[in-house]
């Protein structure tokens, strides 16, 4: 599994005008499932992202984590993190896992990060188009991915 993580102020999802999931302060993860991923990489991944220290303590360092400061996840689907340019201009999602393994990977792994962190996360809708917007607080980006730990 594949996430890419912005520490936010706040994150919001949109489907068809409505907003579907919110946030506050925290972190927005676009989570992407690669072919062969199992429940050992989402147990990773979510209790990765819970311990990861991308937080300020009151000196200014990222010492923190989303637990440690009480903050809030929201979890967006996106295949299109397993997307290649090997071959042309066009992408390919080979790698991506198919929607039926897909899907309940991505239940499993916000279920997961829920348990960690202590608290709900809102999520989109898995397959659906979705809107999304963002405050990035740091800016802080940084990519996670099972199968590569010190990505």
């Amino acid at each position: 599994m594949r996430a890419v993580v912005q520490r936010v102020s706040r994150a919001s999802v949109e489907i068809d005008g409505n907003v579907v999931g919110e946030i506050g302060a925290g972190m927005l993860v676009l989570l992407g499932a690669e072919t062969g991923d199992s429940e050992r990489d989402v147990a990773w991944l979510a209790s990765r992202l819970a311990r990861a220290r991308i937080f300020d303590d009151g000196a200014g360092k990222m010492n923190l984590s989303v637990r440690d400061v009480g903050g809030n996840a929201l979890v967006v689907s996106q295949f299109t993190l397993f997307g290649t340019m090997k071959k042309g201009s066009r992408p390919s999602f080979s790698r991506a896992a198919v929607p039926a393994d897909a899907e309940p990977l991505y239940e499993k792994f916000v279920a997961a990060l829920s348990a960690e962190i202590g608290k709900p996360t809102p999520t989109g809708r898995f397959g659906a188009m979705m809107n999304v917007a963002l405050v990035n607080d740091g800016p802080v980006t940084l990519v996670f991915d099972s199968r590569v730990p010190e990505f």
